[in-house]
């Protein structure tokens, strides 16, 4: 089985006797479903709806009781231990980085007393230990998930996008029964009563091309490529446009819209 190393990712850990209370009222997902077998993808979002960060939580209640790991982006966990602390008020809660865990992922084979990658099962496992036996690396994980269409922490448009258009609802990332978060208002309503009208989708990209390239169809602007590797990438894109001949640059690129995904 591959197993990698995230060095992209580092681990923050929330504890105290208000741990999980504190990131019920604050995240998109229904911390009380978070136990040792099952972490949760989250997203912390602005009033509006939007992400602000994500994140995948742990339990780490074995260790420190009512504790929980949080797995983000390197280059966002300084500003999101920030942004923590100033919701945390006079609550009972410790926020702390912890440089010593790391993110492991492993995929193509079944791996017994680990738990599954909380977005797509198909993504194999994921978890976090103080060190792990590994044998690729974080760019193969890249391929890897981009072939299964799933966009990662750097593609997400941060307060500018709608987390439901990070395909959070197929991806398990957001709760509708578990009361009130932040954005809460604005996801629930997007939920029940519009269609979305883009989404982050996984792309075939012909030819060369930058990240962060605008995507047009028929000339007119589409959407934008957010990452890629080789020939695989994700882009933001009006939905309406997915089926349509599409330009990034100099480069063709083709929507391959993934089985986990319904058609809207």
């Amino acid at each position: 089985m591959p197993i990698a190393r995230l060095t992209d990712r580092v681990v923050l850990r929330i504890g105290g006797a208000d741990a999980r209370a504190y990131l019920q009222d604050l995240v998109t997902n229904d911390v009380d479903r978070l136990t040792r077998d099952t972490p949760l993808w989250a997203g912390l979002l602005s009033a509006q709806g939007k992400p602000l960060f994500d994140m995948i939580l742990f339990d780490h209640g074995d260790v420190e009781p009512g504790a929980v790991l949080v797995d983000v982006l390197a280059t966002a966990a300084e500003a999101l231990a920030r942004r923590l602390t100033m919701y945390r008020l006079r609550r009972a809660v410790t926020i702390a980085a912890e440089p010593a865990l790391h993110v492991f992922a492993g995929w193509d084979e079944p791996a017994i007393g680990l738990p599954a990658d909380p977005q797509l099962p198909a993504l194999g496992t994921r978890w976090i230990a103080d060190a792990a036996e590994t044998n690729t690396g974080v760019h193969d994980y890249a391929r890897h998930r981009l072939a299964l269409g799933v966009p990662d922490s750097a593609d997400l448009l941060l307060d500018r996008m709608l987390w439901l258009e990070a395909n959070a609802v197929e991806l398990n990332g957001v709760s509708f029964t578990k009361g009130c978060y932040v954005g809460q208002e604005n996801t629930a309503r997007m939920h029940h009563r519009d269609k979305l009208r883009r989404r982050l989708l996984p792309v075939t990209i012909d030819g060369d091309v930058e990240n962060g390239v605008a995507i047009t169809a028929d000339g007119l602007a589409a959407g934008e490529l957010r990452s890629h590797a080789g020939t695989r990438g994700i882009v933001y894109l009006k939905v309406e446009a997915a089926g349509r001949p599409l330009v990034a640059g100099s480069a063709t690129v083709t929507v391959d819209w993934p089985n986990w995904l319904p058609v809207d």
